[in-house]
């Protein structure tokens, strides 16, 4: 799934989108999700395919109480996030 083109800027380069990806992903309101979503961005973000990136971009759009739960696995994500949410698991219990 595409994240709408309106929300990406047309002109933006994919190492820029990586570092936008790389802010949005730890500063969230929550601290515990800017770590977990800091680490994971960190260690993966430049190895992603541009739908892959697409997809996290998406994923950051949702609240971070949601992500929380998400990540925590007292909620289980939506489907077309559930294997991402699950990568973003992983890289917190190493």
């Amino acid at each position: 799934m595409r994240v709408p083109s309106e929300i990406i800027p047309k002109t933006e380069t994919r190492e820029n989108r990586i570092k936008r990806l790389q802010m949005r992903s730890m500063r969230r309101g929550i601290k515990e999700m800017d770590i977990l979503l800091m680490a994971y961005a960190k260690a993966n973000l430049e190895g992603m395919s541009d739908a892959q990136l697409d997809l996290f971009d998406r994923l950051l759009m949702n609240n971070d109480q949601d992500l929380y739960q998400w990540v925590t696995g007292q909620v289980a994500p939506p489907p077309f996030l559930a294997e991402l949410v699950a990568g973003i698991s992983q890289t917190f219990q190493k």
